[in-house]
């Protein structure tokens, strides 16, 4: 089966699930209408519903980036970073002191880094944020003879730099890869990542609303539930296992990556609710309805997507 032929059936897939998601909030809707249901129902359908019209905006601009090649790809990419970037610091609270260090973060760190994707120069890319970005941002305040919570200041911007760009990046870089017998294929290898992280965030949450009785962790996020995790993991393994073909791997390999992608983006939520949790907010933004902010599509992308790639790198190329 050609490239072609693959994103083509991939692409009607997902959206044959999403015409049929639609369909299937509409029901949900027309029921509400000539029923009495209580106000948590009702709220869930809504967040629903809201779901499925954001996955359709979502699905298109993405689908049309892989589409248009490797360029639009990190175009987007590199938007979502800096929305994400940009609600994590909003919610952080910086000061004017660090006005410097933060035009340097969104406009020279957060383009140069996708730019080396572009370029496909892995060395650099590699250890760009994580070592120059690092010693170099501090510097700034230094200069000005700021120093109060300078701590706190520099590991707050460094934080968001290595969770919103250096990690999230990790995903389209997937396209400078060479992988022997999958050339010109590596945009199907960053779907795959892409659908089997969200897939398994949005059937995690399905889980929990109709199954979920047993909180995993109250304090950090009382919707993550057992039985979400589980029915919702599961499933999302089990579809990422059955794209194998999509894919350089074996079934079994596949079924192995799915489950690392499931397991990694559920502690990557988990650890940005705690975040959250710690800062007394729900979301990080309300730039997508139903989703919250940009930070809340990303945060178990963030966290599976490095994992992904340096294992697809270590293992499968050259």
């Amino acid at each position: 089966m050609s490239t072609n032929d693959k994103f083509t059936l991939v692409l009607s897939g997902v959206f044959a699930l999403l015409v049929l998601s639609s369909i299937v909030t509409w029901i949900l809707h027309s029921r509400l209408a000539t029923g009495q249901p209580d106000q948590k129902s009702i709220a869930t359908i809504e967040n629903l519903t809201a779901r499925v019209k954001a996955w359709w905006v979502i699905a298109v601009v993405l689908a049309g980036s892989l589409l248009l090649g490797t360029t639009a790809t990190l175009l987007v990419f590199a938007v979502g970073s800096f929305m994400a970037l940009r609600e994590f610091l909003r919610l952080t609270h910086t000061q004017p002191e660090d006005h410097a260090a933060l035009a340097v973060a969104f406009f020279i760190v957060l383009p140069f880094q996708y730019l080396l994707i572009e370029i496909q120069w892995y060395g650099l890319f590699a250890i760009m944020i994580p070592v120059y970005t690092f010693l170099i941002l501090p510097i700034f305040p230094v200069i000005r003879h700021e120093t109060t919570d300078f701590l706190e200041r520099t590991a707050r911007l460094q934080w968001g730099l290595m969770l919103t760009v250096y990690s999230v990046s990790h995903a389209p870089a997937l396209l400078l890869l060479t992988i022997p017998n999958y050339a010109h294929q590596n945009a199907l290898l960053l779907f795959y990542l892409v659908f089997v992280t969200q897939l398994s965030d949005v059937l995690q949450y399905v889980f929990g609303k109709w199954l979920g009785k047993t909180s995993i962790s109250p304090t950090v996020s009382p919707s993550k539930t057992v039985e979400g995790l589980i029915g919702g993991g599961a499933s999302a393994i089990f579809c990422g296992t059955l794209l194998w073909w999509i894919t350089p791997f074996t079934p079994t390999q596949a079924f192995c990556f799915a489950a690392l992608i499931v397991v990694f983006g559920f502690v990557g939520g988990l650890v940005l609710s705690a975040v959250k949790r710690s800062l007394a907010v729900k979301d990080w933004g309300n730039s997508i309805a139903g989703h919250g902010g940009a930070l809340d599509r990303l945060d178990s992308l963030s966290f599976s997507a490095p994992i992904f790639f340096h294992l697809v790198r270590y293992f499968f190329s050259v």
